[in-house]
Formats: structure tokens, sequence, C-alpha cells
């Protein structure tokens, strides 16, 4: 659902990706991308699907030797077997001819092929392998995304660049040069695509860099060269919230200015940790700017010394995380949830006009104040909890207000 008709989208041609229209003006897709090892059927089985429920429209794997192209088929049929309609697609690098053409079981799995121009071959083999590549995504009705990266950018378009830029009377800056280097690679490399048969509507492309400044400089001048379809991505972001805050600052930004068709937030994830913590930060990117509207959201306020109890914090919480579960059941049960807000308020101060402005919202008592609870619903007072079980009394008002709702 696009929410925010203040934001002009940079027209782009849509691209079919399994049952997932990318592009167009069509909402921005949210994709993630698995770490297990692929050739690890179960494990990257199980790793899809826990992705998807979170969220993920699209979903990448590694196919990076034999047994991982070889375990795709499988992975796909058991993931439909589960009852999930997921789009697949395989992340090549230096082998991907290899391996589409040796295992067509999995270049037929494949709703989308993912390939690196950097790294498809080097010297005279770079344009013979990238070309099969090609034609077995022409064969087969496949779609392609041309990932160009920094870190992998082809040599031969950054030494010609290089080249031309000391022979000329004005010499740019290296990192001028280096970001032109990306956007090259990646438009000539879907010319070379369309030259060999894929249609616009069959070509992603995507520049992906690190540095937030070098990525909004990259992504303002593809849309302004290009209608491909554009994949928005910090690449390496990093652990925690350096992931999420450079990932943040960088996709806001271009997002705001109407660039961007699908993104993934590439959070490196802390040990333990869940590799879909970094699709709900994507939904939350889109969520908070009013792009789409994934899951209801909580309104809370920070606490200060108003607040000593920890009450509010514990509800905001268990609220969050119980609509979030929620979801995988009310998303067919009750149509429009998604966009539901509740705030969650500590004090006196804010909390009654914060509670007003939500659906449905409860202002907790502060330090020192009255032990009643107001609720609001709709930005009318509804009633007023008192008591030990304020918390689970607003929860089943909560569960009868998204009934009647949306019921």
């Amino acid at each position: 659902m696009v929410a925010n008709a203040n934001i002009n989208r940079h027209k782009t041609i849509a691209v079919k990706v399994g049952n997932v229209i990318v592009g167009g003006g069509n909402p921005i897709v949210v994709q993630s991308m698995t770490n297990t090892d692929t050739a690890d059927i179960a494990a990257s089985t199980k790793q899809v699907i826990q992705l998807h429920e979170s969220g993920s429209e699209i979903v990448r794997l590694t196919v990076n030797n034999i047994e991982a192209a070889r375990a795709i088929a499988q992975i796909r049929k058991n993931v439909e077997a589960a009852g999930y309609d997921v789009p697949l697609v395989g992340c090549f690098h230096y082998n991907g001819h290899t391996l589409l053409t040796e295992v067509p079981e999995c270049a037929d799995a494949l709703a989308k092929y993912r390939i690196n121009p950097g790294n498809v071959g080097f010297g005279n083999k770079h344009d013979a392998q990238f070309e099969t590549m090609l034609r077995i995504a022409k064969d087969r009705g496949k779609s392609v995304r041309i990932g160009v990266n920094w870190g992998s950018l082809d040599k031969d378009v950054s030494r010609r660049l290089m080249d031309e830029n000391a022979g000329a009377d004005e010499p740019k800056e290296a990192d001028e040069i280096l970001r032109e280097a990306l956007i090259i690679s990646a438009l000539e490399s879907a010319k070379k695509a369309e030259e060999i048969g894929l249609g616009k509507d069959q070509i992603v492309i995507s520049c992906k860099v690190s540095r937030v400044q070098d990525l909004i400089s990259v992504y303002r001048e593809l849309a302004v060269r290009c209608d491909y379809a554009l994949h928005l991505g910090l690449t390496e972001a990093g652990m925690g919230s350096k992931g999420i805050v450079a990932s943040t600052a960088a996709l806001a930004i271009l997002l705001q200015e109407g660039i961007g068709d699908t993104i993934r937030i590439s959070l490196t994830p802390k040990p333990g940790a869940s590799r879909c913590d970094e699709v709900i930060v994507a939904q939350e990117i889109l969520q908070s700017m009013g792009l789409r509207s994934f899951t209801p959201q909580v309104t809370a306020c920070p606490g200060c010394g108003r607040t000593t109890s920890s009450v509010f914090q514990e509800l905001a919480d268990d609220i969050q995380t119980n609509l979030r579960d929620s979801m995988l059941d009310w998303k067919d049960k009750y149509p429009g949830v998604e966009s539901l807000n509740v705030a969650v308020m500590g004090c006196i101060v804010n909390g009654p006009g914060e509670s007003k402005h939500a659906d449905i919202g409860i202002s907790l008592p502060g330090t020192g104040e009255s032990p009643a609870a107001p609720v609001f619903i709709d930005g009318n007072k509804f009633k007023t909890l008192r008591g030990e079980n304020i918390a689970g009394e607003f929860k089943n008002i909560l569960s009868d207000y998204v009934q009647k709702r949306f019921g």
C-alpha cells in the first residue's frame, strides 16, 4: 500500500519476479538474503520460510557451488509444500555461467538471477560468461539483477575511466570517478542484456556502496540516466545500531526523493540473533515514512523523571511484540489492521493528547499521579482503568477493538 501521496516516484519499468512486481510505481518491495549454507536444504528451507513470514517478499540465496545449485530446486519444492509462494533469487559470482548450464533445474527454479558484472569472469572470458548467464535468463523468461558493488567493481570499466580522467584538462577526484564507474558498469551491462534479448521489464539494477553519501550520489544519478527498476541497499552496513542508522540515513533520503523500487537492509547479525531483524528494519523504514503499512505501530514516550515506573515500557514492548506476532493470522483475518496505530504513554504531560491522536491509546499514571489510566478510542475517551490489572484490561480492549473495526 502506498500511503504518502506527497512523494513523486521516479518512473521505472515494472519487472515481474515470480509473483511479485518490482518497479512501475508498484509498492516498494522488501527483500532479504539467507546466510545458511544453501547446500543444507533443511536449514535453508527453514530460513527462507522464516524470512518470508517476517515480511520478506523476495528471498535471495547464495549459489556458489554445484551442491548449492542442486539444492535450489528442492528448497523451492519444500517452501511451496509448506504453503508459501515466495520468489527465490540466485546470487552468482565467478561460476554462475557454469552452474546455470550444468544444473538446469536450478535455472528453472529461480525467479531471478543476481549477476555481478565485476565477478562474472576476467579478461577475454568476461563477455562470454556474462552472455551465457543472460542467454539462460532470456531462454527461461527469468529476470536478472545487474548488481554492481564497489568492492568488486569491473576492473576494465574502472581502468578505462581512470585513464580518461588522467588525460583530462581538469581531472576529477578519485571518488567521483569510482561513483561514475559504478554507474557506467551497471548501465553498460544492462544495455548488453537488452542486446542479448532481455526486455527492460526483465532487468533490475543496483550500485551498492557502504558509505551513505556515495550511495545517495550514485542513485540520484542513476535515476536521471535510466528507467530500469532500482534495488536499494547500503552494502556491508554493519552491526546493530550502526548498520540500522546508516541504512536508514541513506535509504530515507532516496525514498523521500522517489528513488527505489525494492530494498534490502544488509545488517550483520549479532551472534545468535535472528536474520529476520533486517526485514523488520526495512519494513519500519517504509512504514515510518508512510510509504507502506506492514504491522500496527505503537507510539510510546521515551520516559523521564515523571515515569519512574516501568509499567508503560513493559506494556509498550508487550503490545508491539504481540501485534507483530499476531500479523501472521491477522493479515488475512482483519484486512487493513496493518495501518492501526496504538499509543502507550507514561504520564499526563503528553499521554492523553497522543492517545487521542492514535486509533486506540492509554495514558498510564506517572510518578505521583492518581493511579488511573484513561483509554481513548478514535479520539474519544472510552473509559478509565484502575487497579492492578490495567495492562491486561487494556490488551483485552485492544483485542476487542481490532475485531470490531477490522473483522
